[in-house]
């Protein structure tokens, strides 16, 4: 079992790493990964450092969107095994000093869930929003009609195969008489659901929960205040209950949403804050995953040197002060929803520099399986399980198999290639963890080096007191007083002056620092002791 340290107290040294369970590694020869293909894997994350993982929707699902349409919350899906191999997988990674979250779905469930299939033959069941207008064209966008013998229309949270849970109103409208307040009977039973759930998986020895849009529970609810309000009283059941146990939210705006309860945030790729632009102003090159609405801006991670890092620090400031000492911000290389670092245009060799700032800036960073290798989003995929957003928007190049070594399928199945969960990287050059362990000069490990040095020197943890010198390129920073970070992302040189003449390396690559000033070769980086 792991150490029983308040979530407050481990999450500050947490070094997070999101597993796609299906993709990662495959046990049993049937194509999609499982919980003892994880379970065998357990010691390449124990030498990389991470101390924290976190897996997508591991529960009972007909799998419309990946297992993020849960038909129960108490069972594991059959694809990845049983109940008894995730605890058998959680206590092999307690032995390893690796804490794992379960992902929540806290706001919909699968329509084939039985609390769904009876509410649709029950018109005297709240747990879901349903509405039976008399004129259904005065009924608001997106309802959905009865599949049951009840009359009328419910409301789905995303795909129509995910009906919303009724966690209330925050504002009545004579108009809808559907809208209950947060306090009616079935919102409070889906909030004594929520307990339960969480009661029921945590005594494995997990360590948390990641929660699915944290932000969507009540409906019509301004500012998510009225859902804030709800989190907040969970949050204090699960302080007196399992104080161990950290909550980290799916809201991109821990400003709203770490006051609201959760333990951390993730800076997401949407949010309601310019739709999630200070991630997309790090990464996105409108390669990949690309909403539509979305307006062209060249990241700062850009080889020709068109970003700026401006956008994501004016937000990191703002969220860093609203948070305050109540709990932290998470940013992540990538995630299941969105395009990896190496996407499009961006090649192997600009990725170390973003390494350098993601595991280096005060954030706990979250690293999406298989970019420590630099694997690539993977373009020109079918849609699979609900992976398509929009034309431009298909999940499943994200969400390709795990690329172990050269072996048949990158080693991550026996199965036949054209059984895999979704095709491995065609690429015949395409980075395996076989073939960069046996090179020290391998993006892998840097990565193992970059989680040892933030954990051997807390100044370059969560917690660190930061200093901006220059928000250009080169981006330049102090941590903790005492350690200079210069990062270049682009392609041609970039030169600012040093705070100081002389600076020891840690780990650096074409950066010089001297009484002159600080240079960074094209794509150079540093970690420097003042």
């Amino acid at each position: 079992m792991m150490s029983p340290r308040p979530a407050t107290e481990w999450l500050a040294d947490a070094v997070l790493y999101q597993i796609y369970p299906q993709s990662f590694a495959d046990s049993n020869g049937d194509g999609i990964g499982d919980f003892a293909g994880i379970e065998a894997r357990l010691d390449h994350l124990a030498w990389l450092g991470v101390n924290t993982v976190w897996f997508n929707p591991c529960f009972a699902s007909p799998f419309l969107d990946a297992g993020y349409d849960v038909s129960d919350y108490l069972t594991v899906a059959p694809r990845y095994g049983t109940n008894d191999d995730l605890a058998r997988l959680t206590d092999a990674a307690a032995r390893r000093g690796i804490r794992v979250l379960l992902d929540l779905v806290a706001g919909h469930t699968s329509d084939q869930h039985p609390w769904f299939t009876a509410s649709a033959d029950d018109p005297s069941d709240d747990r879901y929003i349903w509405a039976d207008p008399t004129d259904p064209v005065a009924l608001p966008g997106g309802f959905v009609a009865s599949p049951g013998t009840r009359s009328g229309y419910y409301l789905p949270n995303f795909f129509d195969s995910q009906p919303a849970l009724n966690f209330g109103y925050a504002r009545m409208n004579e108009a809808e008489p559907w809208r209950l307040p947060v306090d009616a009977e079935g919102p409070r039973a889906n909030r004594q659901a929520l307990r339960e759930i969480m009661d029921h998986w945590l005594p494995l020895g997990l360590s948390g929960f990641r929660v699915d849009m944290a932000a969507s529970l009540v409906k019509d609810d301004p500012g998510q205040a009225q859902s804030a309000a709800v989190w907040r009283e969970l949050r204090s059941w699960l302080d007196a209950k399992h104080p161990q146990a950290a909550l980290l939210s799916e809201w991109g705006d821990p400003a709203t949403s770490v006051p609201a309860g959760f333990h951390a945030d993730f800076f997401l790729q949407f949010g309601p804050k310019d739709d999630g632009l200070a991630l997309r102003s790090l990464w996105n090159n409108f390669e990949g995953t690309v909403s539509e609405q979305w307006e062209p801006q060249a990241p700062y991670f850009d080889a020709e040197g068109k970003g700026s890092p401006r956008t994501f620090l004016a937000d990191w400031r703002d969220a860093t002060d609203a948070v305050g000492d109540a709990g932290f911000i998470s940013l992540p290389t990538a995630n299941h929803d969105f395009s990896r670092l190496a996407c499009g245009p961006r090649t192997a060799e600009q990725l170390p520099a973003a390494f350098v700032f993601q595991l280096t800036w005060p954030t706990l960073p979250a690293i999406y399986y298989g970019d420590e290798i630099g694997m690539r989003y993977v373009s020109g995929l079918p849609a699979h399980e609900g992976s398509r957003l929009g034309p431009r928007y298909n999940r499943a190049g994200s969400r390709t198999p795990m690329q172990w070594d050269d072996s048949p399928n990158a080693g991550f199945s026996t199965a036949p290639a054209d059984r895999l969960y979704l095709p491995v990287d065609p690429d015949p050059g395409r980075p395996t963890v076989a073939a960069q362990r046996a090179d020290d000069g391998s993006l892998l490990h840097l990565v193992r080096r970059l989680i040892a040095l933030r954990k051997d020197i807390r100044e370059l943890g969560a917690a660190g007191s930061t200093e901006i010198l220059h928000a250009d390129y080169p981006l330049v920073y102090i941590r903790g007083g005492r350690y200079l970070v210069v990062v270049n992302p682009r392609r041609d040189a970039a030169e600012t002056a040093a705070p100081v003449g002389r600076a020891a390396p840690l780990e650096a690559r074409g950066v010089t620092v001297t009484g002159d000033g600080i240079r960074a070769e094209g794509f150079g980086y540093g970690i420097f002791e003042l």
